[in-house]
């Protein structure tokens, strides 16, 4: 059975990835936003360029609006994902949990802060592929999270997951 102590010290882990992905989302986002708001495309290599856009609504900008939807679903999210950050031992699953956590808060604070009404803002992208729809740090911290969750899960062995003989 794991400690309190290290319960609490692993709980840490992914609660500074978590502020890791949400400060870098909240700098770049702010940078974006006073950088790209004339107009302006950046080309950085290949077809990697930056150009603001606002999304209102969910995944490559479909549903318009559901964004009050989308942000409150996404604080329910966030608060499982939080509550079972502390039955985690596995650094990996950890790491992941407080990524996915970071980028989501960063995307619900955008619907807070950026619009006149209770989760109308919309979500500040602009990374731009040109050939898959503009996103910004926050996702990568999403995907990148819930792909190593996926991954950790399968490699796991269930003797390593608490509670298990």
């Amino acid at each position: 059975m794991t400690s309190a102590f290290a319960r609490v010290r692993t709980s840490w882990i992914g609660a500074g990835a978590a502020v890791a992905v949400l400060v870098l989302d909240i700098l770049t986002k702010g940078w974006a936003v006073s950088a790209l708001s004339d107009g302006r495309d950046i080309h950085i290599f290949w077809t990697l360029h930056f150009a603001l856009t606002h999304n209102e609504g969910m995944a490559f900008s479909t549903g318009t609006n559901i964004g009050p939807f989308i942000g409150m679903l996404a604080i329910v999210v966030i608060a499982i994902l939080v509550a079972t950050m502390r039955k985690q031992s596995n650094t990996m699953s950890l790491v992941a949990t407080g990524c996915i956590v970071g980028g989501a808060t960063g995307n619900v604070l955008d619907r807070v802060f950026r619009g006149t009404g209770f989760m109308n803002g919309a979500v500040v992208d602009f990374i731009d592929l040109r050939w898959w729809p503009v996103f910004n740090v926050a996702d990568i911290g999403i995907v990148c999270g819930a792909i190593a969750v996926a991954f950790s899960m399968i490699v796991t062995h269930p003797e390593e997951i608490e509670g298990t003989q």
